[in-house]
């Protein structure tokens, strides 16, 4: 399984929670060289104060469950 495949993996993991409160997780890149995903957070996740939150203890912890490899997750 590839990096890529990794990543898709956790965040379709993660959107389940997400879209039950009407927001969702879009994964814009992933650079295997540097180990750093860019993901945009859509809907109601966009504008939500807790987002920094849902990115560092939901999203990011997530991702690096599923691959080890990413050293980085970056919101754009």
């Amino acid at each position: 399984m590839t990096t890529k495949q990794k990543v898709e993996q956790a965040l379709n993991n993660i959107r389940i929670h997400l879209k039950a409160d009407g927001g969702d997780v879009e994964l814009v890149d992933v650079n295997c060289q540097e180990g750093i995903v860019k993901v945009k957070l859509i809907g109601t996740c966009k504008k939500c104060p807790m987002s920094n939150l849902t990115m560092q203890y939901s999203i990011t912890k997530t991702i690096k469950e599923f691959a080890p490899e990413i050293k980085k997750v970056q919101t754009v």
